[in-house]
């Protein structure tokens, strides 16, 4: 089958893309089959390669041994220690199920940190117990390296040789099961992908449409953009594994290295509060020192061979999301300038009435969703008065605090978060009431601001009848096709998702 292997890649990334368009479920249960089917079948292979061949240890023992001498003996011990290190780190494929436990924390069964614990135990020991058993197996059986077949497949049909058509079938299971578990692995991307992407969003790297994972046009676009991407590099590399594992490995020990690196630095910023800090300060400073080898000699090594594109690659993405972090950070310095309205706002009154302390239900309701106590959202305020007059007897306003990578660090941090949202959203209904309106407000912490507002909305309608809600769109002097795709994705998805609930909903534009 192997002239067809690019066609069946290809096939496969398609396939696996339609499945998450059409909402792939995560849950195990149906694949219970094909990981049973994998770990019998290995199990199974390994023990009777160990029991069968069992008589011959004592001697693979000895002839290791020899060869371990002869290399000391010519290489030394930093050279030898090199070439298990270089070993290891073209065995990067074998960490695919440990990044996507890690990337998958918010998707596991509470409680998160022990389920994970526990998940990482159990791979720990089975890729342990299989990787050593098969390399025993193939040090017991003699195998070699057959063009077109991976060492498992000539391990198997080692064992296999002869027992007839029965051997012929587990030898095609067996091969078949591990496919299947790759396809799995492969579903990885697709569910980790668009996550990664929303957190990247919610910190400004990438455009802040992809930061809601429940709106379905986001979701739609990070599972095309993962299969998209995908599909070119098996096209573009042919399908070649020794290439795509260069990719991958490179790839993976960079995040492996970040991840260390920011351990480190935690345990030692933690160090007067964190109990036993120096033996997690020497585990992930261990971990450091390992990937920043492990990368720096597979990038070495393979710099001809796979390693130069994929800097290319990897680096023109990071240009990429640093130009975009760039541009917001450019945009907050404008909006800056609309913060002189806070300072107005606080020294002086809109239209000075007596205070209001109970709501009139049948008036007309302006709700009005902000992000703090800023000239954005005065901006907004102001619009609506300047525009409606007295139209409006009451003001309700709506904040949502959005729990990202940046703030998202613990229980306090949440807390300080939570205080940040109910002052922010206090200072509005201070300033209306100040200024003889009845004002009151809806608070909330959440990691999808449209999915969280369109709970409060009902509540708010049931209580005011007549409410209209108002959102702000910023409108740039040089409207482009960057400024429309990094922009006012949110106030539209909300828009969209009110319509759908009969919700009134006025956008007022915010020049800057």
């Amino acid at each position: 089958w192997l002239p067809y292997k690019l066609q069946v890649a290809a096939i496969g990334v398609v396939l696996l893309t339609l499945l998450n368009l059409r909402g792939a479920k995560e849950s195990v249960l149906p694949l219970v089959p094909v990981f049973m089917t994998f770990v019998i079948t290995h199990a199974f292979a390994i023990l009777y390669a160990l029991v069968s061949q069992g008589a011959n240890l004592p001697s693979v023992i000895s002839s290791t041994a020899m060869d371990v001498q002869s290399t000391y003996s010519e290489m030394g011990l930093m050279g030898m220690l090199f070439l298990i290190l270089r070993a290891y780190s073209l065995g990067a494929g074998t960490y695919t199920g440990i990044e996507a436990v890690s990337n998958g924390v918010p998707m596991l069964r509470e409680p998160k940190v022990q389920t994970g614990k526990r998940t990482m135990r159990y791979m720990a020991v089975s890729l342990s117990f299989t990787v050593m058993g098969l390399m025993l197996a193939y040090l017991l059986y003699e195998v070699e390296r057959v063009p077109g077949k991976t060492l498992n497949a000539v391990l198997f049909e080692n064992i296999a040789r002869d027992w007839g058509n029965p051997g012929h079938i587990f030898v095609l299971v067996t091969l078949i099961s591990e496919a299947a578990i790759l396809f799995v692995a492969a579903q990885a991307g697709f569910l980790d992908g668009p996550r990664v992407l929303a957190n990247m969003s919610l910190d400004r790297w990438f455009s802040t449409r992809f930061a809601m994972l429940s709106d379905r046009f986001v979701a739609q676009n990070g599972v095309l953009i993962m299969g998209g991407a995908g599909l070119l590099l098996m096209l573009l590399t042919g399908g070649s594994v020794h290439l795509l594992i260069v990719f991958y490995s490179i790839n993976v020990f960079i995040t492996f290295l970040l991840s260390q690196l920011g351990m480190v630095k935690h345990w030692w910023t933690e160090r007067a509060s964190a109990d036993r800090w120096k033996k997690r300060l020497m585990i992930n400073g261990v971990g450091l020192i390992l990937t920043t080898f492990i990368l720096i000699s597979i990038t070495v090594i393979k710099f001809h061979e796979g390693g130069w594109v994929t800097l290319l690659v990897t680096g023109s993405l990071v240009t990429v999301c640093a130009l975009i972090k760039r541009h917001y950070n450019q945009t907050l310095g404008v909006l800056k300038r609309l913060d002189g309205l806070v300072e107005a706002a606080q020294a002086s009154a809109v239209l000075p009435r007596p205070p209001i302390d109970k709501p009139d239900f049948n008036a007309k309701t302006a709700v009005i969703l902000v992000n703090g106590f800023n000239g954005l959202g005065l901006h907004t305020l102001f619009s609506v008065i300047q525009l409606f007059g007295d139209i409006f007897k009451n003001f309700v306003f709506i904040q949502v605090g959005i729990l990202d990578a940046g703030n998202f660090k613990g229980v306090s941090e949440v807390e300080k978060l939570r205080e940040q949202v109910n002052l922010d959203v206090e200072k509005y209904v201070e300033f209306m009431k100040k200024n003889g309106y009845y004002a009151e407000a809806y608070s909330s912490i959440a990691n999808d601001v449209v999915d969280e507002v369109s709970e409060i909305a009902p509540r708010v309608i049931q209580k005011f009848p007549k409410a209209i809600f108002f959102g702000g769109q910023l409108v740039f002097p040089n409207d482009s096709l960057l400024t429309r795709f990094l922009h006012n994705y949110t106030v539209f998805a909300m828009q969209r998702r009110f319509y759908h609930q009969g919700i009134p909903i006025v956008v007022l534009p915010i020049r800057v």
